[in-house]
């Protein structure tokens, strides 16, 4: 069975002599359907009405774990955002109902990001939409050839990781 990826590979391989078929392969692949399910979630969070930056943050409350809150500081380190660039968007997600902002009871100058039923709500929806994308993008594989791609892509996700920091941002309570 043949895909675009081998048709890139053959024109390239014509064009580099030393192109090495199963790493382009594998990484242009990687790279494509990384941008698919990228496409596929930003089509599914407009019909919810929702921008990815607005669904991120939800995420990162929903990561913290019960009962969902954090401070400002906590979250501009975890999603990678200068604090002024999430003081505006937690104005808006404020606005929409999406969370609110209350001094922390145990030490009024800390202030504490708390997501609201809409937001657990709207989280719920778009995270079930992205695993029916992912389902959806997945099964054309049998459960063992799906276990093998995980502990593959595990292997080489460790191999990186063994060379710097993670890849994926701990969960940690704030």
């Amino acid at each position: 069975m043949e895909d675009s990826i081998d048709r890139h590979i053959a024109y390239w391989s014509r064009e580099l002599a030393d192109l090495d078929p199963d790493v382009e392969g594998a990484i242009t692949r990687m790279q494509t359907l990384v941008a698919l399910l990228r496409r596929r979630r930003e089509a599914a969070l407009k019909a919810r009405r929702l921008k990815g930056w607005e669904y991120d943050v939800l995420w990162r409350l929903r990561s913290a774990g019960p009962p969902y809150q954090a401070t400002p500081t906590w979250l501009a380190q975890a999603l990678d955002a200068h604090p002024a660039t999430l003081t505006s968007r937690l104005d808006r997600l404020e606005e929409s109902g999406y969370l609110t902002r209350a001094h922390d009871p145990s030490d009024r100058r800390r202030l504490l990001v708390a997501l609201t039923d809409k937001g657990h709500a709207a989280w719920e929806a778009t995270i079930g939409d992205q695993a029916a994308a992912e389902h959806a993008l997945l099964a054309p594989l049998t459960g063992d050839e799906l276990a093998q791609l995980s502990a593959l892509l595990r292997k080489v996700a460790a191999a990186a990781e063994a060379e710097g920091p993670p890849l994926m941002p701990p969960v940690e309570r704030p």
